[in-house]
C-alpha cells in the first residue's frame, strides 16, 4: 500500500470532518441534550446544500448570504419537526422522519427537479482563498471550517449558560421537574429543534460550497455520522467534565471519524460498506457501557444476595 496517497488524503477527510463537525454540534443538541434522534438532519443537512447552491448558481448571490439564508431554512425545517412534535403530540423520532421525507420533495423542487447543482464555475466563501493563497482547497476548507467550528462552540456555550439556555438542558434531564417550575417545555423543545437543524443546514452550506456540488442525497446517512461523531469524541474526551469540553468533543469526534474512514478506504475497505461500518462503531459505542454495567453488577452480585465486599 501507497502510504503517501494516505498522508495526501488526511487533509480533506480533516476539512471534511470539521465542516460536518458544526453539523454534529446541531445533532448533540437533540441527541444529548433533549434525548431525541431526531431524523429531521439527514433532510435539513440537504436543504441546506441545495438552497445555498441555488442560490449562488440561478441568483448569483453572495456566497455568505447564501448560507445565511440556508441556516435560516434548516430553522424553518426544525420548526415544522417541533410544531409537529410539540402541538400535534406526535413522537418526536415519528415527526422527524415525516419532516425528512417530505425534506426530499422539497429539495428537488428547490433544484428545478435536478438531483444535484454543480458550482464548478461558482465563486464559493473558499475559492476566493485559494486563488489568493496558492493553498489546496482542502487546507482553505480545514481553516475556515476550525474558526467557525469555535464561534459555533463559544456561542452554544454562552447560549446554554443563559436562563433559556439552561431551561432546554434542563427539558432533556427531567421534563417533570421543569415544568414543575412553570417552564414551557413545549416552546424549549420547539427552540432546540430550529437551533440544531440550523446549524445542520449550516454544516449542508458549507458541505456544498467545499465540495462544489449540491446532491438530492448529500444528507443521507447524517443522523449515523452524527452519532458516530458524538460517541467517538465522548470516548476521547471522557475524562472533561465541562460543558464546553463536551461541545468540543463532537467536532473533535467527527474529524476523527472522516480520519478512520480515510484509513479504512486506504486498507481497501469497498466504499460501499462504509455505512455499515459507521452503524456498527454506533451500535458498538452505545452497547459496550451498558454491557460494562451489566457486567459488574453481576460480578458484584453474591450468591447469598448481598454484594460482595470481599
Amino acid at each position: 500500500m501507497n502510504f503517501s496517497s494516505l498522508l495526501s488524503a488526511i487533509p480533506g477527510a480533516l476539512s471534511q470532518g470539521v465542516l460536518w463537525g458544526v453539523m454534529v454540534l446541531g445533532v448533540y443538541i437533540t441527541f444529548r441534550l433533549l434525548d431525541i434522534a431526531d431524523m429531521t438532519c439527514d433532510g435539513s443537512f440537504s436543504l441546506g446544500g441545495c438552497v445555498c447552491a441555488v442560490l449562488i448558481v440561478e441568483f448569483n448571490v453572495n456566497p455568505a448570504i447564501a448560507i445565511l439564508v440556508s441556516i435560516i431554512a434548516g430553522s424553518l425545517a426544525g420548526c415544522i419537526t417541533g410544531l409537529l412534535h410539540t402541538v400535534f403530540e406526535i413522537p418526536a423520532i415519528l415527526a422527524g422522519i415525516l419532516t425528512q421525507y417530505s425534506l426530499w420533495s422539497i429539495n428537488l423542487r428547490i433544484m428545478g427537479g435536478k438531483s444535484n447543482v454543480p458550482l464548478l464555475k461558482s465563486e464559493t466563501i473558499f475559492s476566493g482563498l485559494v486563488e489568493v493563497t496558492g493553498l489546496r482547497n482542502a487546507h482553505i476548507a480545514w481553516g475556515i471550517g476550525i474558526v467557525l467550528a469555535i464561534i459555533v462552540v463559544l456561542i452554544l456555550y454562552w447560549f446554554f449558560g443563559t436562563e433559556l439556555g439552561s431551561a432546554l438542558r434542563a427539558t432533556g434531564n427531567n421534563e417533570n421537574m421543569i415544568r414543575a417550575l412553570g417552564v414551557d417545555i413545549k416552546k424549549t423543545k420547539l427552540i432546540a429543534l430550529m437551533i440544531a437543524n440550523a446549524l445542520v443546514a449550516f454544516a449542508g452550506a458549507l458541505v456544498c460550497q467545499s465540495q462544489k456540488y449540491a446532491d438530492i442525497n448529500m444528507g443521507t446517512g447524517a443522523i449515523v455520522i452524527g452519532l458516530a461523531s458524538i460517541v467517538i469524541g465522548e470516548v476521547l474526551f471522557s475524562k472533561f467534565k465541562s460543558f464546553y469540553m463536551k461541545l468540543a468533543s463532537a467536532v473533535v469526534g467527527c474529524c476523527t471519524y472522516f480520519v478512520i474512514r480515510a484509513v479504512v478506504l486506504w486498507l481497501g475497505l469497498d466504499p460501499n460498506d462504509m455505512k455499515l461500518l459507521s452503524a456498527i462503531i454506533v451500535a458498538l459505542a452505545l452497547a459496550t457501557p451498558v454491557a460494562l454495567r451489566k457486567y459488574r453488577t453481576k460480578k458484584a452480585y453474591s450468591p447469598n444476595g448481598g454484594t460482595d465486599h470481599a
